[in-house]
Parts: structure tokens; C-alpha cells; sequence
């Protein structure tokens, strides 16, 4: 009997070994960053919310670096008046409106920032409420806006720094402008966390976070996120029916308020 000859098994190439290491990490002085949610939803039970943003900081140098954690949130215009004395009665300034103010702010650290880095740096990149670009339109002019007459718009001159000033503490006694000079934790070896507040009067749109790596008060990596507020549900419809259609949103609400009165005066009259 002639038995036929089994070809030989195929060679088996033994797996390549798994690196130790990425290379980034090894020669690379870097951030990475991420958000345990890039999305908030707000409707009418929101009460505010609580994300973590955590990362990682790759450092192959001896020397120790800071993270610097901000998080801008829309621009929106805002409205300020002065209360002014005349004649022993108090009265309202002429308005001022500044254009282009993030409507929340959130700046958090590994240390202080000025102890981070000196002040021009923090200045250029406005880490901090004290360098956070709030910038009056440059011509001076007076426009109608809010359905108010002669708003002012201006540089301000030498008050600019006053009302900059109202404008953030009115913010952050609003909780939507805050600054924490140790929000930002290392949890382990190169790993740290930071928590975001956002409150219930925070605005919707697009959230804009950047992550910082300073290392000898000079910036060395930087990692950007967004985050997303959003309202939901029927409080979505009625706002952008609101904004879409501003005329006949606000014939809808006046004929609700007739419709609601006169249905409570015939309750009462019934009475």
C-alpha cells in the first residue's frame, strides 16, 4: 500500500513582543485630556450639573510640571448701569454694554497661577479672571439695543477697569465665573482630575476646554475639548419657536395672558 506524504505545517512567525512604552511618552513632554460627559442636557428639572475632566501629563524630564484647566463657555453681550447721585436722588447711569463676554468662565490649577507662570504669559493665553479678555467695542457709539436708546458702546477710558471689574463680580456671584487655584488634582503617578460645576443658570451652546502644560512657567502642551449644553424637551421647542419666530412668540404669550385672566376673573365672578 502507497500512503501519500502530508505536506509540512505551515511555519508559525512567532508574535512580535509588545512595546513597553509608546514612543510619545518616551520622548514627547505632553497633555491629553477627556470629559466623562461632552454632553448636558437642560430641561426644566436641571439644577445644574457636575462633569470630571481627567487626563494624563506624559513627562520624560525630571522637572515637575502644572496643569491649567480652563473652560469658556458662549458669548453673550451684558447690560450694566451705574447708580448715579444728582441733586441728592439716586439714578440709573446712561447703559453700557459690553460685547463679547464669555457667558461662564472656569479657571482651575495645580497651584496658583501666578506662581505658575509670570503675567505676560498668562495675559497672552487669559488664564484667570484677571487676564479674561472682556473688550468694549473700540469706537466710542451710542446704539439702541434691549429696546433701551443711547447705549453706550466705548473703550470707557479710565472707568474700562471699574465696569470689567462689576461685570465679573457679578458673574461670579451668579457661580458662572470661578477660579480655583488647586482644581486640579494628580491622583496617581501623571494622572489627574478636575471637576466642572455647571449651575442652573448656565447658558446653552458650545463649551470650549482647554488643558495647559506649563513646565518652567512656559507653556508646553495644550489639549482642547468641547462640551455641549443643550436644552431638550418641549422648553427646546418654545425656545427657538421664541427666537425663530420673536413676533408671534410674543402674540402667543400676550393672548395666553388674556386667555388666563379672563378665565380667572369668570372663576371668581362664579364665586
Amino acid at each position: 500500500m502507497f500512503q501519500a506524504e502530508l505536506p509540512p505545517p505551515p511555519a508559525v512567525s512567532a508574535p512580535a513582543p509588545a512595546p513597553a512604552q509608546s514612543v510619545s511618552t518616551v520622548t514627547d513632554l505632553r497633555v491629553v485630556a477627556a470629559l466623562t460627559d461632552a454632553q448636558v442636557r437642560v430641561d426644566s428639572s436641571f439644577r445644574g450639573a457636575s462633569i470630571v475632566l481627567y487626563g494624563a501629563v506624559f513627562n520624560p524630564t525630571p522637572d515637575p510640571a502644572d496643569v491649567v484647566v480652563v473652560v469658556r463657555g458662549p458669548d453673550a453681550p451684558v447690560r450694566l448701569v451705574k447708580k448715579t447721585r444728582h441733586m441728592g436722588v439716586w439714578l440709573n447711569s446712561r447703559p453700557v454694554l459690553f460685547e463679547g463676554a464669555p457667558g461662564f468662565y472656569m479657571a482651575a490649577s495645580t497651584r496658583p497661577l501666578n506662581q505658575i507662570s509670570d503675567f505676560g504669559q498668562l495675559r497672552r493665553l487669559g488664564l484667570g479672571v484677571d487676564h479674561l479678555r472682556i473688550d468694549a467695542p473700540e469706537e466710542a457709539r451710542s446704539v439702541t439695543r434691549y429696546g433701551v436708546r443711547d447705549v453706550v458702546v466705548s473703550q470707557l477710558g479710565s472707568d474700562y477697569l471699574d465696569w470689567r471689574r462689576a461685570v465679573i463680580r457679578l458673574k461670579e456671584a451668579a457661580a458662572l465665573y470661578d477660579t480655583d487655584p488647586q482644581g486640579v488634582r494628580f491622583v496617581d503617578q501623571g494622572l489627574f482630575r478636575a471637576e466642572l460645576k455647571l449651575p442652573a443658570v448656565a447658558p446653552t451652546g458650545r463649551y470650549y476646554a482647554e488643558v495647559w502644560l506649563f513646565q518652567q512657567g512656559e507653556p508646553r502642551s495644550v489639549s482642547n475639548l468641547t462640551l455641549t449644553v443643550d436644552k431638550v424637551g418641549v422648553e427646546r421647542d418654545i425656545y427657538e419657536f421664541a427666537h425663530r419666530r420673536p413676533w408671534t412668540y410674543g402674540l402667543v404669550c400676550v393672548l395666553l395672558a388674556a386667555v388666563t385672566g379672563y378665565a380667572a376673573s369668570w372663576v371668581f365672578r362664579r364665586r
